[in-house]
């Protein structure tokens, strides 16, 4: 895809700091990281979110995707890890194509202190879900 700076990356016109590379992903380290040994994991074949992939861009993904986590968190001596992918701007994507953060994580690191749950009022959550449950048939 022009102008993508993973794929960029994917093709070797842009440097990295490369974890992990085969015939269907790559995994390198974050520029950015949050956490010593921040990665990503990226599918060579572009696309931007998890629902506009192919099953099987999928499928290699998830099959790697714990092989790496092992290695940075092992290589870390973390605690644990997180995995996560950020979907559309709304969900702080900024790069529009699709890659997992594997994130070390230490006992007290205060990295993702709050999350920002809540209840739902009465009635609503099957409210939710019989609207979702209409989009899957």
């Amino acid at each position: 895809m022009d102008g993508c700076v993973f794929c960029k990356m994917v093709e070797g016109q842009i440097p990295v700091t490369k974890l992990y590379e085969d015939e269907a992903v790559l995994a390198f380290l974050d520029i950015g990281p949050i956490s010593d040994g921040h990665a990503l994991v990226v599918p060579k074949r572009h696309c931007a979110m998890v629902h506009e992939c192919q099953p099987e861009v999928l499928a290699d993904v998830a099959a790697r995707l714990g092989k790496i986590a092992e290695a940075v968190m092992t290589a870390l001596d973390a605690d644990g890890y997180n995995v996560l992918s950020n979907n559309g701007a709304a969900a702080g994507q900024v790069v529009d194509h699709l890659h997992f953060h594997i994130i070390p994580r230490r006992v007290g690191d205060r990295v993702f202190t709050q999350w920002p749950s809540y209840q739902y009022q009465k009635g609503k959550m099957e409210e939710i879900a019989a609207r979702i449950r209409r989009h899957l048939d």
